[in-house]
């Protein structure tokens, strides 16, 4: 299982399929001047993630769409969708790639960990459990 590094705080490594690469880029770079932060942070996830084909991107890697699974800091355990903005809604568990926690979870794997940082400026820390793709969430 990989963990985050507690005395270096380095980030674990990501993977990000090319086409979600291109789009999350582009979001970001566009909400620079409405959100800088939460936009600044998503696109240096994009500049440091290993960027690979869709067929191979393992299925375990969060990507736009994923239903994920993590626990937090705070001792919660939750399962999230990762969505675009305008798919956005907290009351059915939707959150949006353009939010820290959001950015946070792009590109990890099950058993990863990351620090984040929210918007009221705590930091914080999650661990993917689960990640599961769109079609086999349905099956």
């Amino acid at each position: 299982m990989t963990q985050l590094n507690q005395k270096t705080h380095r980030k674990p490594k990501i993977i990000v399929g090319e086409i979600d690469h291109e789009r999350l880029t582009g979001l970001a770079t566009t909400a620079l001047e409405r959100i800088p932060e939460v936009a600044e942070e998503l696109l240096a996830e994009m500049d440091r993630a290993k960027v690979v084909p869709p067929a191979k991107l393992p299925a375990d890697v969060v990507r736009m769409g994923s239903f994920v699974t993590f626990d937090s800091d705070s001792a919660q355990h939750r399962r999230v969708q990762l969505v675009y903005p305008g798919e956005a809604d907290i009351e059915q568990g939707r959150i949006s790639v353009l939010t820290p926690i959001g950015a946070a979870l792009i590109g990890l794997a099950a058993g990863q960990s990351i620090a984040w940082t929210a918007r009221d400026g705590k930091k914080h820390v999650l661990t993917v459990t689960a990640v599961e793709q769109p079609a086999m969430a349905a099956a």
